[in-house]
Protein backbone atom coordinates (compact mmCIF):
# COMPACT_ATOMS: atom_id res chain seq x y z
CA UNK A 1 0.00 0.00 0.00
CA UNK A 2 2.89 2.22 -0.13
CA UNK A 3 3.73 2.59 3.48
CA UNK A 4 6.86 3.31 4.85
CA UNK A 5 6.85 1.82 8.13
CA UNK A 6 5.32 -1.36 9.75
CA UNK A 7 4.71 -0.85 13.67
CA UNK A 8 4.25 -3.81 16.19
CA UNK A 9 2.29 -3.84 18.79
CA UNK A 10 4.67 -5.83 21.90
CA UNK A 11 6.27 -8.66 20.92
CA UNK A 12 7.20 -10.10 24.41
CA UNK A 13 5.97 -13.22 26.28
CA UNK A 14 2.38 -12.68 27.29
CA UNK A 15 1.57 -13.50 31.42
CA UNK A 16 -0.19 -16.47 32.45
CA UNK A 17 -0.97 -15.19 35.52
CA UNK A 18 -4.65 -13.15 35.43
CA UNK A 19 -4.55 -13.55 31.27
CA UNK A 20 -7.27 -11.54 30.03
CA UNK A 21 -9.45 -13.79 27.56
CA UNK A 22 -11.55 -12.23 24.32
CA UNK A 23 -12.93 -8.83 25.05
CA UNK A 24 -11.40 -7.97 28.17
CA UNK A 25 -12.81 -10.79 30.32
CA UNK A 26 -11.06 -12.25 32.96
CA UNK A 27 -10.61 -15.41 32.35
CA UNK A 28 -8.76 -16.89 29.38
CA UNK A 29 -9.26 -19.62 27.86
CA UNK A 30 -6.98 -22.13 26.98
CA UNK A 31 -5.87 -21.30 23.49
CA UNK A 32 -6.23 -17.32 24.18
CA UNK A 33 -3.43 -15.60 23.81
CA UNK A 34 -3.72 -12.80 26.41
CA UNK A 35 -2.97 -9.11 25.60
CA UNK A 36 0.44 -8.34 24.39
CA UNK A 37 0.37 -5.50 26.69
CA UNK A 38 0.79 -8.07 29.73
CA UNK A 39 4.47 -8.17 29.16
CA UNK A 40 6.50 -10.80 30.61
CA UNK A 41 6.36 -15.03 32.09
CA UNK A 42 8.73 -17.42 32.77
CA UNK A 43 10.32 -17.10 28.92
CA UNK A 44 11.23 -13.38 29.51
CA UNK A 45 10.53 -9.74 29.60
CA UNK A 46 11.25 -6.98 27.78
CA UNK A 47 14.19 -8.31 25.73
CA UNK A 48 12.20 -11.89 24.69
CA UNK A 49 10.29 -12.58 21.80
CA UNK A 50 6.43 -14.70 22.37
CA UNK A 51 7.60 -17.81 21.65
CA UNK A 52 4.29 -18.52 19.39
CA UNK A 53 5.57 -15.64 17.30
CA UNK A 54 9.46 -16.95 16.53
CA UNK A 55 12.50 -16.61 17.57
CA UNK A 56 14.65 -13.59 17.70
CA UNK A 57 16.62 -14.84 14.25
CA UNK A 58 12.85 -14.58 12.96
CA UNK A 59 12.46 -10.76 14.13
CA UNK A 60 16.10 -9.81 12.83
CA UNK A 61 14.77 -12.11 9.16
CA UNK A 62 11.41 -9.43 9.12
CA UNK A 63 13.38 -6.76 9.58
CA UNK A 64 15.85 -7.45 6.68
CA UNK A 65 12.47 -8.26 4.44
CA UNK A 66 10.76 -5.25 5.50
CA UNK A 67 13.91 -2.88 4.67
CA UNK A 68 13.81 -4.84 1.29
CA UNK A 69 10.34 -3.50 0.89
CA UNK A 70 12.04 0.34 1.27
CA UNK A 71 10.24 -0.03 5.26
CA UNK A 72 11.34 0.63 8.78
CA UNK A 73 9.80 -1.43 11.94
CA UNK A 74 8.32 0.08 14.68
CA UNK A 75 8.01 -1.00 17.85
CA UNK A 76 5.45 -0.53 21.21
CA UNK A 77 7.91 0.05 24.20
CA UNK A 78 5.28 -0.32 26.96
CA UNK A 79 6.80 0.12 30.74
CA UNK A 80 4.72 -2.32 32.40
CA UNK A 81 4.89 -6.13 33.41
CA UNK A 82 2.38 -8.92 33.98
CA UNK A 83 2.80 -10.83 37.31
CA UNK A 84 5.20 -13.15 36.25
CA UNK A 85 7.24 -11.00 34.52
CA UNK A 86 10.99 -11.67 35.92
CA UNK A 87 11.07 -8.44 37.22
CA UNK A 88 8.39 -9.01 39.82
CA UNK A 89 10.97 -12.00 41.36
CA UNK A 90 13.95 -10.16 40.95
CA UNK A 91 13.26 -6.49 41.27
CA UNK A 92 10.16 -6.25 43.23
CA UNK A 93 10.85 -2.87 44.58
CA UNK A 94 10.23 -0.96 41.22
CA UNK A 95 6.58 -1.73 41.65
CA UNK A 96 4.12 -0.64 44.23
CA UNK A 97 3.53 -2.66 47.19
CA UNK A 98 0.53 -2.57 49.26
CA UNK A 99 0.79 -2.93 53.15
CA UNK A 100 -0.36 -6.67 53.02
CA UNK A 101 2.57 -7.20 50.69
CA UNK A 102 0.94 -7.49 47.65
CA UNK A 103 1.60 -5.72 44.10
CA UNK A 104 -0.81 -3.51 42.89
CA UNK A 105 -2.17 -3.58 39.47
CA UNK A 106 -2.74 -1.13 36.68
CA UNK A 107 -6.03 0.87 36.63
CA UNK A 108 -7.04 3.91 34.90
CA UNK A 109 -11.06 4.25 36.28
CA UNK A 110 -13.59 2.85 34.83
CA UNK A 111 -10.57 0.45 33.73
CA UNK A 112 -8.68 -2.45 35.46
CA UNK A 113 -5.67 -3.77 34.68
CA UNK A 114 -5.55 -7.29 36.48
CA UNK A 115 -3.03 -8.91 34.06
CA UNK A 116 -0.38 -6.13 34.31
CA UNK A 117 1.40 -3.76 37.32
CA UNK A 118 2.64 -0.65 36.44
CA UNK A 119 6.39 0.08 37.48
CA UNK A 120 6.80 2.59 40.37
CA UNK A 121 9.21 5.77 38.87
CA UNK A 122 9.65 6.59 42.55
CA UNK A 123 11.44 3.45 43.39
CA UNK A 124 15.21 3.99 45.56
CA UNK A 125 16.64 1.67 43.12
CA UNK A 126 15.71 4.13 40.01
CA UNK A 127 19.31 4.46 39.02
CA UNK A 128 19.30 0.28 38.09
CA UNK A 129 15.60 0.70 36.62
CA UNK A 130 16.29 3.74 34.67
CA UNK A 131 20.03 1.76 32.81
CA UNK A 132 17.70 -1.22 32.37
CA UNK A 133 14.96 0.53 30.54
CA UNK A 134 17.82 1.85 28.17
CA UNK A 135 19.48 -0.99 27.65
CA UNK A 136 16.08 -3.07 26.44
CA UNK A 137 15.66 0.15 23.92
CA UNK A 138 19.45 -0.11 23.01
CA UNK A 139 18.91 -3.98 22.54
CA UNK A 140 15.76 -3.94 19.90
CA UNK A 141 17.88 -0.47 18.36
CA UNK A 142 20.58 -2.99 17.88
CA UNK A 143 17.91 -5.34 16.45
CA UNK A 144 17.11 -2.67 13.54
CA UNK A 145 14.16 -1.42 15.27
CA UNK A 146 13.84 2.78 14.25
CA UNK A 147 10.93 3.60 15.29
CA UNK A 148 9.57 3.02 19.42
CA UNK A 149 5.88 3.87 19.85
CA UNK A 150 5.77 4.57 23.50
CA UNK A 151 2.71 3.64 25.12
CA UNK A 152 1.38 6.43 28.04
CA UNK A 153 4.70 7.87 28.37
CA UNK A 154 2.80 10.64 30.47
CA UNK A 155 2.52 8.70 33.34
CA UNK A 156 6.16 8.61 33.98
CA UNK A 157 8.36 11.48 34.67
CA UNK A 158 9.27 13.71 31.76
CA UNK A 159 12.88 13.79 33.43
CA UNK A 160 13.31 10.19 32.52
CA UNK A 161 12.39 10.76 29.02
CA UNK A 162 14.58 13.67 28.03
CA UNK A 163 17.61 11.38 29.76
CA UNK A 164 16.47 8.57 27.59
CA UNK A 165 16.41 9.90 24.74
CA UNK A 166 19.25 11.65 24.51
CA UNK A 167 20.95 8.70 25.73
CA UNK A 168 20.14 6.38 22.90
CA UNK A 169 20.22 9.01 20.45
CA UNK A 170 24.09 9.38 21.07
CA UNK A 171 24.46 5.82 19.53
CA UNK A 172 21.29 5.74 17.39
CA UNK A 173 20.95 9.16 16.22
CA UNK A 174 18.08 8.05 13.48
CA UNK A 175 15.94 6.40 15.99
CA UNK A 176 12.43 7.77 16.19
CA UNK A 177 10.39 8.18 19.64
CA UNK A 178 6.67 8.00 18.98
CA UNK A 179 4.56 9.79 22.05
CA UNK A 180 1.32 8.19 22.05
CA UNK A 181 0.08 10.99 24.79
CA UNK A 182 -3.59 11.40 24.74
CA UNK A 183 -3.72 13.23 27.83
CA UNK A 184 -3.67 17.45 28.65
CA UNK A 185 -2.19 19.45 25.94
CA UNK A 186 0.66 21.22 28.30
CA UNK A 187 1.75 17.65 28.97
CA UNK A 188 2.13 16.70 25.32
CA UNK A 189 3.81 20.13 24.68
CA UNK A 190 6.33 18.98 27.46
CA UNK A 191 7.10 15.33 26.33
CA UNK A 192 7.74 16.98 22.48
CA UNK A 193 10.30 19.49 23.97
CA UNK A 194 11.66 16.59 26.14
CA UNK A 195 12.98 14.85 23.02
CA UNK A 196 9.92 12.91 21.34
CA UNK A 197 10.60 13.20 17.87
CA UNK A 198 6.30 12.24 16.74
CA UNK A 199 3.30 12.94 18.83
CA UNK A 200 -0.08 11.40 18.60
CA UNK A 201 -2.67 13.97 18.66
CA UNK A 202 -6.54 15.09 18.81
CA UNK A 203 -7.03 14.64 15.69
CA UNK A 204 -8.52 11.38 16.19
CA UNK A 205 -11.79 13.94 17.06
CA UNK A 206 -11.60 16.70 15.14
CA UNK A 207 -14.13 16.31 12.99
CA UNK A 208 -15.93 19.59 11.66
CA UNK A 209 -14.18 22.19 9.64
CA UNK A 210 -13.66 24.90 12.51
CA UNK A 211 -12.21 22.46 14.62
CA UNK A 212 -9.78 21.18 11.88
CA UNK A 213 -8.67 24.34 10.83
CA UNK A 214 -8.12 25.85 14.68
CA UNK A 215 -6.56 23.06 15.52
CA UNK A 216 -4.25 22.61 12.40
CA UNK A 217 -3.31 26.22 12.44
CA UNK A 218 -1.98 26.23 16.25
CA UNK A 219 -0.12 22.97 15.54
CA UNK A 220 1.72 24.14 12.31
CA UNK A 221 1.24 27.93 12.24
CA UNK A 222 2.46 28.43 16.43
CA UNK A 223 5.21 27.95 18.19
CA UNK A 224 4.50 24.94 18.12
CA UNK A 225 5.55 23.89 14.65
CA UNK A 226 8.94 24.42 16.29
CA UNK A 227 9.03 21.24 18.68
CA UNK A 228 5.70 19.02 18.13
CA UNK A 229 5.72 16.76 14.98
CA UNK A 230 1.55 15.85 15.23
CA UNK A 231 1.52 11.99 13.69
CA UNK A 232 -1.70 11.38 12.26
CA UNK A 233 -3.47 8.16 13.76
CA UNK A 234 -6.75 7.44 11.80
CA UNK A 235 -7.21 4.98 14.22
CA UNK A 236 -5.56 2.92 17.23
CA UNK A 237 -5.50 -0.57 18.64
CA UNK A 238 -7.41 1.62 21.77
CA UNK A 239 -9.70 3.97 19.82
CA UNK A 240 -12.84 3.49 16.91
CA UNK A 241 -13.64 6.64 16.61
CA UNK A 242 -17.72 7.37 16.67
CA UNK A 243 -17.38 9.11 12.95
CA UNK A 244 -15.74 5.26 11.80
CA UNK A 245 -18.51 3.39 13.73
CA UNK A 246 -21.33 5.92 12.09
CA UNK A 247 -19.94 7.27 8.49
CA UNK A 248 -19.56 4.18 6.87
CA UNK A 249 -17.12 3.27 3.95
CA UNK A 250 -17.14 7.16 2.90
CA UNK A 251 -15.89 8.30 6.54
CA UNK A 252 -13.03 5.76 6.03
CA UNK A 253 -11.84 7.53 2.99
CA UNK A 254 -12.94 10.94 3.93
CA UNK A 255 -10.45 10.72 7.49
CA UNK A 256 -7.31 8.68 5.74
CA UNK A 257 -7.56 11.81 2.81
CA UNK A 258 -7.13 13.86 5.57
CA UNK A 259 -4.88 12.50 7.67
CA UNK A 260 -2.42 11.43 4.51
CA UNK A 261 -2.39 15.46 3.44
CA UNK A 262 -2.76 17.55 6.22
CA UNK A 263 0.35 16.28 8.24
CA UNK A 264 3.62 15.31 7.39
CA UNK A 265 3.01 12.29 8.99
CA UNK A 266 0.06 9.95 9.59
CA UNK A 267 -0.81 6.30 10.71
CA UNK A 268 -3.15 3.55 10.44
CA UNK A 269 -3.92 0.64 12.53
CA UNK A 270 -4.85 -2.70 10.84
CA UNK A 271 -8.21 -3.22 9.78
CA UNK A 272 -8.71 0.39 8.74
CA UNK A 273 -7.71 -0.22 5.20
CA UNK A 274 -10.98 -3.04 5.54
CA UNK A 275 -13.55 -0.05 6.85
CA UNK A 276 -13.31 -2.68 9.89
CA UNK A 277 -15.94 -0.81 12.63
CA UNK A 278 -17.66 -2.87 15.03
CA UNK A 279 -17.60 -1.38 18.02
CA UNK A 280 -18.24 -1.88 21.68
CA UNK A 281 -22.11 -0.65 21.97
CA UNK A 282 -21.74 2.87 23.45
CA UNK A 283 -17.54 2.78 23.23
CA UNK A 284 -14.92 4.09 21.43
CA UNK A 285 -13.46 0.35 21.42
CA UNK A 286 -13.38 -2.64 19.07
CA UNK A 287 -15.20 -5.48 19.47
CA UNK A 288 -13.71 -8.52 19.31
CA UNK A 289 -10.23 -6.71 19.30
CA UNK A 290 -7.13 -8.31 18.45
CA UNK A 291 -5.46 -6.73 21.97
CA UNK A 292 -7.01 -10.36 23.36
CA UNK A 293 -7.83 -12.72 20.41
CA UNK A 294 -5.83 -13.40 17.21
CA UNK A 295 -7.55 -12.11 14.11
CA UNK A 296 -7.62 -13.67 10.95
CA UNK A 297 -8.48 -11.08 7.70
CA UNK A 298 -10.11 -11.54 4.72
CA UNK A 299 -7.78 -8.75 3.04
CA UNK A 300 -10.06 -8.74 -0.38
CA UNK A 301 -13.20 -8.76 1.84
CA UNK A 302 -16.27 -6.39 0.10
CA UNK A 303 -15.88 -2.77 0.50
CA UNK A 304 -12.32 -2.64 1.51
CA UNK A 305 -10.85 0.48 0.59
CA UNK A 306 -6.55 -0.49 -0.22
CA UNK A 307 -6.56 0.57 -3.97
CA UNK A 308 -7.65 4.08 -2.45
CA UNK A 309 -4.33 4.10 0.23
CA UNK A 310 -2.55 2.49 -1.84
CA UNK A 311 -2.98 5.63 -4.02
CA UNK A 312 -2.80 8.36 -1.11
CA UNK A 313 0.48 7.35 -0.27
CA UNK A 314 1.90 7.21 -4.00
CA UNK A 315 0.24 11.00 -4.20
CA UNK A 316 2.33 11.97 -0.96
CA UNK A 317 5.52 10.03 -2.25
CA UNK A 318 5.55 12.01 -5.78
CA UNK A 319 4.45 15.47 -4.18
CA UNK A 320 7.44 17.26 -2.34
CA UNK A 321 5.06 19.64 -0.57
CA UNK A 322 3.08 16.74 1.19
CA UNK A 323 6.51 15.82 3.10
CA UNK A 324 6.29 18.89 4.66
CA UNK A 325 4.91 20.01 8.01
CA UNK A 326 4.13 23.82 7.97
CA UNK A 327 3.34 24.64 5.34
CA UNK A 328 -0.09 23.86 5.45
CA UNK A 329 -2.66 26.61 4.84
CA UNK A 330 -6.35 26.42 5.18
CA UNK A 331 -8.13 28.43 2.37
CA UNK A 332 -11.83 29.63 2.11
CA UNK A 333 -14.60 27.52 1.17
CA UNK A 334 -18.60 28.69 1.60
CA UNK A 335 -19.65 25.26 2.24
CA UNK A 336 -19.56 24.87 6.12
CA UNK A 337 -18.97 20.92 5.22
CA UNK A 338 -16.43 21.32 2.94
CA UNK A 339 -12.72 22.23 3.68
CA UNK A 340 -10.04 23.85 1.43
CA UNK A 341 -6.31 23.75 2.45
CA UNK A 342 -3.27 23.52 0.02
CA UNK A 343 0.51 22.94 0.81
CA UNK A 344 3.75 24.42 -1.26
CA UNK A 345 7.16 24.00 -1.82
CA UNK A 346 8.82 27.23 -1.28
CA UNK A 347 9.48 27.97 -4.78
CA UNK A 348 6.03 26.96 -5.82
CA UNK A 349 7.37 24.55 -7.72
CA UNK A 350 4.93 21.97 -6.02
CA UNK A 351 1.55 23.32 -5.58
CA UNK A 352 -1.28 20.85 -4.03
CA UNK A 353 -4.52 21.73 -3.19
CA UNK A 354 -6.82 19.45 -0.67
CA UNK A 355 -10.55 20.01 -1.20
CA UNK A 356 -12.68 17.53 1.55
CA UNK A 357 -16.33 16.76 2.08
CA UNK A 358 -16.35 16.07 5.66
CA UNK A 359 -19.90 15.11 5.71
CA UNK A 360 -20.40 11.27 5.25
CA UNK A 361 -23.54 11.13 4.55
CA UNK A 362 -24.32 13.72 1.87
CA UNK A 363 -23.12 15.57 -1.15
CA UNK A 364 -21.78 19.65 -0.91
CA UNK A 365 -21.24 21.43 -3.95
CA UNK A 366 -19.32 24.65 -2.44
CA UNK A 367 -17.24 27.80 -4.24
CA UNK A 368 -13.68 27.54 -3.42
CA UNK A 369 -11.01 31.05 -2.81
CA UNK A 370 -7.57 30.49 -3.47
CA UNK A 371 -4.96 32.66 -3.65
CA UNK A 372 -3.56 32.46 -7.07
CA UNK A 373 -1.05 35.60 -6.52
CA UNK A 374 0.92 33.88 -3.70
CA UNK A 375 1.58 31.07 -6.26
CA UNK A 376 2.77 33.79 -8.78
CA UNK A 377 -0.41 33.22 -10.97
CA UNK A 378 -2.01 36.44 -12.20
CA UNK A 379 -5.93 36.89 -11.11
CA UNK A 380 -6.84 36.67 -14.64
CA UNK A 381 -4.28 33.69 -16.46
CA UNK A 382 -4.90 30.07 -17.13
CA UNK A 383 -3.50 27.89 -15.03
CA UNK A 384 -3.65 23.96 -15.39
CA UNK A 385 -5.40 21.79 -12.34
CA UNK A 386 -4.32 18.24 -12.64
CA UNK A 387 -6.55 15.92 -10.40
CA UNK A 388 -4.27 13.54 -8.50
CA UNK A 389 -6.43 10.69 -8.05
CA UNK A 390 -8.18 10.58 -11.07
CA UNK A 391 -5.55 11.88 -13.71
CA UNK A 392 -8.33 14.48 -15.56
CA UNK A 393 -7.08 17.77 -16.40
CA UNK A 394 -8.69 21.35 -16.04
CA UNK A 395 -7.84 24.51 -17.63
CA UNK A 396 -8.83 26.79 -14.51
CA UNK A 397 -8.94 30.91 -14.27
CA UNK A 398 -8.37 32.73 -11.11
CA UNK A 399 -8.83 31.60 -7.63
CA UNK A 400 -12.37 31.19 -7.07
CA UNK A 401 -13.72 27.78 -8.32
CA UNK A 402 -16.77 25.51 -7.96
CA UNK A 403 -16.88 22.17 -6.76
CA UNK A 404 -18.93 18.79 -6.15
CA UNK A 405 -18.11 16.18 -3.53
CA UNK A 406 -19.68 12.89 -3.45
CA UNK A 407 -18.89 11.19 -0.26
CA UNK A 408 -20.08 7.66 -1.92
CA UNK A 409 -18.12 8.60 -4.94
CA UNK A 410 -15.31 10.55 -3.98
CA UNK A 411 -15.44 12.22 -0.60
CA UNK A 412 -11.75 14.52 -1.30
CA UNK A 413 -9.99 15.78 -4.62
CA UNK A 414 -6.67 17.05 -4.87
CA UNK A 415 -5.03 19.19 -7.45
CA UNK A 416 -1.94 20.01 -8.53
CA UNK A 417 -1.46 23.29 -9.20
CA UNK A 418 0.81 24.44 -12.60
CA UNK A 419 1.23 27.58 -14.66
CA UNK A 420 1.56 27.26 -18.35
CA UNK A 421 5.12 26.80 -19.96
CA UNK A 422 6.16 30.28 -22.07
CA UNK A 423 8.36 30.23 -24.67
CA UNK A 424 9.45 33.73 -25.92
CA UNK A 425 11.15 33.82 -29.31
CA UNK A 426 13.99 36.04 -30.08
CA UNK A 427 12.90 36.78 -33.73
CA UNK A 428 9.89 36.11 -35.83
CA UNK A 429 9.29 32.44 -36.67
CA UNK A 430 7.56 30.82 -39.83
Amino acid sequence: MGFDVVYFPPIHPIGRINRKGPNNTLVAGPDDPGSPYAIGNETGGHDAIEPSLGTLNDFRAFVEAARGLGMDVALDFAIQCAPDHPWVKDHPDWFYVRPDGTIKYAENPPKKYEDIYPINFQTADWRNLWEELKRIVLFWADQGVTTFRVDNPHTKPTVFWEWLIAEVQQSHPETVFLSEAFTRPKVMKALAKAGFTQSYTYFTWRNFKREITEYLTELTQSEMAEYFRGNFFTNTPDILPVILQEGGRPAFKMRLALATTLSSVYGIYSGYELCEATPVPGKEEYLNSEKYEYKVWDWDRPGNIIDYVTALNRMRREHPALHEYDNLRVYTADDDNVICYGKATADHSDIVVGVVNLDPFQPHESAIHLPVEEFGIKPDEQYRATDLLSGETFIWTGGTQHLRLDPHNEPARFFSLQRWARVDYAEPCF
